[in-house]
């Protein structure tokens, strides 16, 4: 356990932030995960329907530095090229 008062408060810190970054990466994977799946019954209008969410949730993440900009980048173009959307 922390002994100095700065310490203390960067623990604090670090686990507000971990709380954060872990809700950012459910949020986006939770909707990639989806729209896969949608895609893999067929349902390609549902899924384009899905990508607004996606980028805005990816780049939430990526904008907070949870995830690299270039990973968010990759998942961006590889939903795009799987439902489809030209």
């Amino acid at each position: 356990m922390p002994i100095t008062t700065s310490a203390k408060k960067a623990m604090r810190q670090s686990k507000t932030r971990n709380a954060q970054n872990v809700k950012k990466k459910d949020t986006y994977k939770k909707l990639v995960s989806q729209c896969r799946k949608l895609v893999a019954d067929k349902k390609f209008e549902g899924a384009k329907k899905m990508i607004p969410d996606i980028y805005q949730a990816l780049d939430k993440a990526a904008k907070t530095n949870a995830i690299a900009k270039n990973k968010a980048a990759r998942i961006k173009s590889r939903i795009t090229k799987l439902t489809g959307k030209k």
